[in-house]
């Protein structure tokens, strides 16, 4: 019995902490009961609840005026947003929360609206000019509620006008108008025109509540005393900025137009702005440039001028070959150059070459080439020079035309012996490369293609190889021949090389006969004499 009893204690308060840990049905709005908006802004109004799972939700106007607004509904919140807040959203809003079946809170919001969106605006009129009587005008635009505003319009710090609206009772925005009338001196000229507004709701907490606008009383006058300026100077070298400025007097502030005078006397329009800026001069940069001035409501124009000069070293602008690059011998050719300088370049045109003598000359724009030949072709080069540098710039010239200088050379010899090797070369010159072919001379006289290329090498030469050999030379611009007469030796058989023995023998044979009867004859002598002498012999018979 007690331990049943325990356990029912045990139950009952698992049951109570339950109840005590699960929260209460709660709900508020966001922001605060109270809010101040101003119209044409955005306002959200967020009606949140606590301790349901699944809260409905409702909104309206304690009057039951239309809502003025959009409605969002979520799992625990809902929102009303007004976008752009009116002055229909000038109402208490109540938002009732429903918790299932029996459950229901509801709490209210007061809207309350004004509108002082921007400065007093101050127009004068006419356009001021000394002497003559003028209008002030302070524009405050949609104002709301009209009722608070107070508008103070001043000269310096005498006040000019004061104006209250108590007894506006507008139920929208409004702008509203304050005027003062008076002939201004020419003291008054440069002095500060002040329209202050107000808008001081002590039970509405939002900012400013206070717009101040100033504008000084000038007189309309000019284009006067108009000058150009340059920057860094009126001869800046090329590749720097140049920057013009066009400073005037006038008022109201001048429209202004940047013009240049062109090499052919028209005008080239450039900008309408104070200043003209070149972020990178260059030559063509040169030129008369003109401001011209113009004030709108004094219907005056004034211009100035300044004239840039660009200097720098020269940049070779143009290299050029007529009729073309390419070219067949005989035509005539004319070679330009032309540079960009400042001050003017000397300009040479010459063909480039490694030795002393240089070739087709000219210290001037143009080369002339009449009738030209191969030997004209090659590289030719512009030189620009003045005293602040020198450039260069190069054009290849390409002549065309037939096969000339052709020549065949022949290795060991154009004589050689049956068995050995001959190497035969053909050269020419030619634009484009000659091809190079061989051909032989037949018996009949007809010449037969053997071989293309300039280098024709026979092996072993036979007999049969002897010949007249053409080398022909040929591109489209036409071809040249050569000829070489080929000899080919026989070669000596073995008998053959006993003749020449068999010769020096009877040779030695015919001296030696003599020679030995000689011997024996002188040999006998001396046996009879017992002796013999040689000289002796001799000087008797002389």
């Amino acid at each position: 019995m007690l331990k049943q009893m325990g356990r029912t204690s045990q139950a009952l308060l698992i049951i109570f902490y339950v109840l005590m840990t699960v929260k209460a049905f709660e709900m508020e709005i966001i922001p605060a009961s109270r809010i101040v908006a101003q119209i044409g802004d955005t306002l959200i109004l967020t009606c949140n609840t606590t301790g349901c799972a699944s809260p409905s939700f409702s909104w309206r106007t304690q009057m039951d005026n239309p809502l003025g607004g959009t409605v969002n509904n979520h799992r625990t919140y809902s929102t009303l947003t007004m976008n752009p807040v009116s002055i229909a959203n000038s109402h208490d809003y109540l938002c009732t929360v429903f918790c299932g079946k029996k459950e229901k809170k509801e709490k209210s919001i007061k809207v309350e609206l004004y509108s002082f969106p921007s400065d007093p605006v101050i127009e004068i009129s006419p356009s001021l000019a000394a002497g003559q009587p003028v209008t002030v005008t302070c524009k405050i635009p949609d104002v709301y509620p009209s009722e608070y505003l107070e508008v103070l319009l001043k000269k310096e710090e005498h006040v000019l006008q004061e104006k209250y609206f108590h007894e506006d009772d507008s139920a929208n925005t409004e702008t509203k108008i304050v005027t003062y009338s008076f002939n201004p001196t020419v003291e008054d000229i440069g002095k500060e025109i002040t329209c202050v507004a107000k808008l001081p709701i002590v039970s509405m907490d939002f900012e400013p509540k206070e717009r101040v606008t100033s504008q000084k009383l000038n007189a309309n006058f000019g284009p006067q005393n108009t000058i150009i300026t340059a920057s860094p100077g009126n001869s800046p070298m090329e590749g720097d900025p140049l920057k013009l400025t066009c400073v005037t007097e006038s008022n109201p502030p001048p429209q202004i137009v940047w013009r240049k005078h062109l090499a052919d006397e028209s005008i080239e329009h450039l900008i309408e702005n104070n200043v003209l800026s070149i972020p990178h001069a260059h030559f063509t940069d040169s030129g008369l440039y003109i401001c011209e001035v113009i004030n709108l409501v004094t219907n005056k124009t004034e211009k100035a001028t300044v004239d840039i000069v660009i200097q720098g070293a020269p940049n070779i602008a143009e290299l050029s070959i007529e009729p073309s690059t390419t070219v067949q011998e005989g035509e005539n050719v004319t070679i330009q150059c032309s540079a960009e300088s400042n001050p003017p370049p000397k300009i040479i045109l010459r063909r480039k070459s490694d030795s002393a003598d240089m070739g087709p000359y000219s210290e001037g724009r143009i080369l002339l080439l009449p009738s030209v030949t191969f030997l004209n072709g090659g590289d030719y080069e512009c030189v620009a020079e003045n005293k602040f540098g020198k450039s260069k710039s190069e054009i290849t010239f390409n002549v065309e035309y037939g096969p000339k200088n052709t020549m065949i050379s022949v290795i060991p010899a154009a004589a050689v012996k049956e068995g050995e090797t001959v190497t035969m070369k053909c050269t020419s010159s030619g634009n484009p490369a000659p091809v190079i072919s061989w051909k032989k001379k037949k018996a009949n006289g007809e010449s037969e293609k053997i071989f293309q290329d300039e280098t024709l090498t026979i092996q072993n030469i036979k007999s049969q190889d002897q010949g007249l050999y053409e080398c022909e030379a040929y591109n489209q611009f036409g071809k040249e021949e050569k000829a070489v007469k080929l000899l080919v030796q026989g070669r000596l058989e073995k008998t053959d090389l006993m003749i020449p023995v068999i010769i020096a023998f009877s040779c030695v044979t015919a001296i030696a006969v003599p020679v030995a009867a000689i011997l024996i004859y002188l040999s006998r002598k001396a046996k009879i004499n017992g002796s013999y002498s040689l000289v002796k012999a001799l000087r008797l018979k002389v």
